[in-house]
């Protein structure tokens, strides 16, 4: 059986410097950081993630996970995160395995094994969007077949497929597996609450109405507003505060606009308002905070 120490053996080898590097196609990716970082704000996608060295924590919605060799962490949308790695070191590096989830590659296993009626069925309210599980040996095994096929690049085409949804089944045969099912039920509420999010991150910079996200998500407005509350933490209009604040960071750091500039082009009209709601967010006006980002490389790395 495969033992964490040579699976981060393995991903240090593809991941020689900070940062995610892909592997085995564009869902599959592998991260090193070599010092603690500084708590980075950014949009963590659906995916699954399992670690092979080191430990991190996600803030979300006032909720602290940490997730290590023992504890891997699984996202089911696209959610707003304050995220840390908290162990690691030059000799001894954070390193972690990353899929992102495809919604149409679960509900397809998920009719393949029959649809088992515990996962199957959308029962119950809306669980967070976040949580973390025990890793196990043959999910672990699966992991590490997926990261070894980048020693045969020739054979990554045809068997990583095959391996991502191994890793799939094994966390649909685990106590993910309710979760996964939410994200694969065509007519199921996640699905609906994923199509407002998706409606949300495209349109951040544009007013609306929770009426009108309510029927792009097909929703009646008091049904979205608990579901979208109970997945992510945080009411529809929030979210896309969080959204439009973290691309009007980016705009100053990367094209160097000026903090009312930035704050219009994400679709504030009050560049006062745009100024304290970025330093209640980041804990410091724009111009200080993106001073400070600048002198720590370490805190623009990916979540």
């Amino acid at each position: 059986m495969v033992e964490q120490g040579e699976l981060a053996a393995l991903i240090e080898r593809y991941a020689p410097t900070d940062g995610t590097h892909e592997i085995c196609g564009e869902r599959v990716a592998v991260v090193r950081s070599s010092q603690p970082s500084e708590p980075h704000h950014g949009v963590f996608g659906a995916a699954v993630c399992v670690v092979a060295q080191g430990r991190k924590q996600v803030i979300s919605g006032g909720t602290t996970l940490v997730y290590d060799a023992m504890r891997y962490l699984v996202a089911s949308v696209d959610l707003p995160v304050i995220g840390q790695v908290v162990e690691a070191s030059p000799e001894t590096p954070y390193l972690c395995f990353r899929l992102a989830l495809d919604p149409e590659v679960i509900g397809d296993l998920l009719l393949q094994t029959g649809g088992e009626p515990a996962l199957a069925q959308d029962a119950g309210p809306l669980v967070g969007a976040m949580a973390i599980s025990e890793v196990n040996p043959p999910l672990l095994d699966a992991v590490m077949r997926m990261v070894r096929l980048m020693e045969t690049p020739r054979d990554a085409a045809v068997l990583a497929p095959l391996i991502e949804r191994e890793i799939l089944y094994r966390m649909l045969l685990g106590d993910q597996g309710p979760r996964l099912a939410q994200i694969a039920r065509a007519d199921g509420r996640m699905r609906q609450v994923r199509r407002a999010i998706g409606w949300i991150k495209q349109n951040f910079d544009q007013h609306f109405s929770i009426d009108d996200l309510a029927a792009e998500a097909r929703m009646s407005p008091s049904a979205l507003h608990r579901h979208f509350k109970a997945v992510t933490a945080l009411s529809p209009l929030q979210y896309q505060k969080q959204i439009r604040l973290q691309e009007a960071r980016k705009l100053i750091l990367a094209q160097r606009l000026d903090a009312g500039s930035a704050g219009h082009a994400v679709g504030y009209d009050s560049a006062s308002q745009f100024s304290r709601e970025y330093a209640r967010l980041f804990g410091a006006p724009p111009l200080r905070d993106v001073a400070r980002l600048r002198a720590r490389p370490d805190m623009l790395l990916d979540t």
